[in-house]
């Protein structure tokens, strides 16, 4: 499309979100980003927490980690730009070693996924011998090289109970950790919380946890959710499984990005509310303009918020911050992976 095509198209979906300049003004990037995109035989993925000029004008998928996960590893393109945060595109690499992985900033980590190491995992795995760890998505290559399977949070209480196991390290997200105890009835500890009392076993504890969060998702309270209610009584509250049981317990919905936007746009109710990264909210409001999102977050991931138009141009351009995984890791990593795209 041309600069006035996609200035329309771009119009139409942001216009109650953006003032006219800024639109016109990320649709001249946009157009030159999908004219390299062509010339350079790339795809870009995006996540659902990009921001909405970038989200509804360059991807060609959009969709939570597992969605992009899948769609990682069916490309035929030479080049993947992963518009999202430095554990995604290592994952895109993982599955495709023979293409270019871009991330389109210097560093763009993630809270939770620097909560753990590799050396943490190997010594849970010291201390209970033998039982199989479940790792989070949102994880660095060399975590997930020392795991068992992966999950994401929308297929984490499934995957756990794939294992048939009695006992599982499920690492490291806390509070998803709880929530999937929570959904499949078993018993948590955190180890590195407080000392292992002697006199019981590892099947006394069902879900071995770690006490990672992420940064965005920890902020919502059960205060926010009950003032939030005295405001807008008929408002319809979805929560993301990083936030805590209590926050989950207390809303009317939970589950992944993707989840989401499907129980968005399936139901019927007055207005919605988001307790996740706030560009979603917006993502949603811009696709289906008949749907009342409420503007009450205030909440960006600021890792997310380095993944703009501007880095992904000069990243295609100069093919810059090209995403590499040592081979000896990547294999190793790349088990875990497919096992949990082999259950989704």
């Amino acid at each position: 499309m041309n600069f006035e095509q996609t200035y329309e198209v771009m119009k139409s979906k942001l216009g109650r979100i953006l003032p006219d300049f800024e639109i016109k003004y990320k649709a001249e990037l946009a157009v030159q980003i999908n004219q390299l995109k062509k010339d350079k035989n790339a795809i870009i993925l995006g996540h659902n927490y990009m921001e909405p000029a970038l989200y509804h004008s360059i991807p060609d998928i959009v969709g939570d980690s597992l969605e992009l996960s899948r769609r990682a590893a069916q490309t035929d393109k030479d080049i993947i730009i992963f518009c999202g945060v430095r554990f995604m595109a290592e994952t895109a690499k993982i599955l495709n070693p023979g293409k270019t992985v871009l991330l389109p900033a210097q560093k763009a980590g993630c809270s939770l996924a620097e909560s753990i190491s590799a050396d943490d995992v190997r010594n849970l795995k010291k201390k209970f011998p033998g039982v199989p760890v479940v790792t989070y998505i949102n994880t660095y290559a060399d975590v997930k090289a020392e795991s068992d399977i992966c999950c994401t949070s929308g297929n984490a209480a499934a995957v756990v109970k794939s294992l048939k196991s009695e006992t599982v390290i499920f690492i490291p997200d806390e509070y998803l950790a709880k929530n999937v105890a929570v959904e499949t009835g078993k018993h948590i500890i955190f180890p590195t919380r407080k000392p292992r009392p002697k006199k019981e076993t590892v099947l006394d504890y069902q879900i071995i946890g770690w006490t990672g969060r992420c940064e965005v998702h920890e902020k919502f309270t059960v205060e926010d959710i009950e003032n939030i209610r005295k405001q807008f009584p008929e408002v319809m509250i979805l929560a993301h499984p990083e936030c805590s049981p209590e926050v989950v317990q207390a809303s009317d919905f939970s589950g992944s990005t993707s989840a989401m936007v499907r129980y968005v746009e399936k139901s019927g109710a007055p207005s919605y509310l988001l307790l996740t990264e706030c560009s979603m909210g917006d993502n949603i409001a811009a696709s289906h303009p008949d749907k009342e999102m409420l503007r009450l977050c205030s909440v960006r991931c600021p890792h997310m918020n380095e993944i703009t138009l501007e880095e992904t141009l000069q990243s295609l351009l100069k093919i810059r911050y090209v995403i590499d995984v040592p081979e000896e890791i990547r294999i190793r990593a790349r088990q875990p992976l497919e096992r949990m795209l082999a259950i989704s």
